[in-house]
């Protein structure tokens, strides 16, 4: 499942829950299901972020470094 996709059942999640008229056990499975579906969309920010940091790394003239995503220093 893609990033967007995640967000747009994260959002599914939190309406049913705040609507609060499902029974504990199906709150429980949504909510165990949307840590889930949070700490993978976090893992993707992550790399998402870190890639970004390659493309903006400056160096001593505070000029754009573009290093690519597969080195090893990263």
């Amino acid at each position: 499942m893609d990033f967007e996709k995640k967000l747009v059942r994260l959002e599914e999640i939190v309406q049913k829950m705040e609507k609060g008229d499902i029974p504990l056990d199906q709150s429980l499975k949504l909510f165990e299901e949307g840590i889930g579906l949070t700490r993978e969309c976090q893992t993707q920010l992550s790399e998402a972020e870190n890639k970004i940091r390659l493309l903006v790394d400056l160096d001593s003239n505070k000029q754009a470094v573009i290093k690519p995503f597969n080195t090893e220093e990263a």
